[in-house]
């Protein structure tokens, strides 16, 4: 990816008039708050951007890389390729796209965003995520967030999966629909727990309200979250969505974990 064309982000308007009034919008707040970079905050040109010293440590997720996971390879081994552990392990879900690889200045960027209030972060966060998609972009019927239960929703106040996935939504022209799936438990944070605790801890979180069922029907879902670490929770709601009728599943996030690689 160009650098120039990852951190300015998508003009989301559909008429001429309205990018224009986004962009304006865009300066006038930059003279209020000076732009700062996603990751370390250190002043930069424009806001959504990154600054030079965090864009070159950024592990980009180009190809070469595992059609099914998004694992990077080390060479070229040839179109639909795919990683040991999709072999070995095959998701429920169809493709997973991923901007970057998890380190430090990715992580900074999602902290920001999930507990420091950084809402701002999730446009440029889904014009990246829209251009990882690629062509899958074009495959898609609706948007979906991993939602958060009602009870975390409101100690958190906003959903970050939802904010990110109604901005890359935006991006690719497709409906944003959030109602359509459903934590119907609270569950534990996945972060500290081990790869069988964390599926353990989201089995059976998921559903389909039967009422919206019928609108989910044949239709092939994009579902959005900020971060995939072992696909736990990506994986039960992919499985609630293909029970509740979605004709297939395909999963965005801004960074995913490689065990090994950061």
């Amino acid at each position: 990816m160009e650098s120039a064309d990852l951190i300015e982000g998508d003009e989301t308007g559909t008429s001429a008039a309205g990018p224009r009034r986004l962009r304006l919008f865009t300066r006038a707040l930059d003279l209020v708050l000076p732009p700062a970079c996603m990751a370390c905050g250190k002043p930069v040109a424009t806001s959504g951007a990154l600054c030079s010293p965090c864009w070159g440590v950024i592990r980009w997720i180009e190809r070469p890389f595992c059609e099914r996971l998004a694992i990077p390879f080390g060479y070229d081994i040839g179109p639909g390729a795919l990683s040991a552990e999709a072999i070995a392990h095959p998701p429920p879900f169809g493709r997973l796209r991923a901007v970057c690889l998890y380190g430090a200045e990715a992580g900074h960027i999602v902290q920001a965003l999930k507990y420091g209030d950084r809402t701002e972060l999730a446009k440029p966060i889904g014009a990246m995520m829209a251009r990882a998609l690629g062509p899958i972009a074009d495959e898609v019927d609706v948007v979906l967030p991993v939602p958060l239960h009602r009870r975390r929703l409101w100690q958190r106040r906003f959903n970050q999966s939802a904010l990110i996935s109604e901005a890359l939504a935006s991006v690719i022209h497709r409906p944003y629909e959030p109602a359509l799936i459903a934590r119907i438990r609270p569950t534990r944070q996945q972060v500290g727990l081990k790869a069988n605790e964390r599926a353990k801890n989201v089995e059976g979180a998921f559903r389909v309200p039967s009422a919206l069922a019928p609108a989910l029907k044949g239709r092939r879902v994009l579902l959005v979250d900020d971060v995939y670490t072992t696909g736990a929770t990506v994986k039960a709601v992919t499985r609630a969505l293909l029970r509740g009728g979605a004709k297939s599943v395909d999963v965005a996030v801004f960074a995913r974990v490689v065990e090994g690689i950061s």
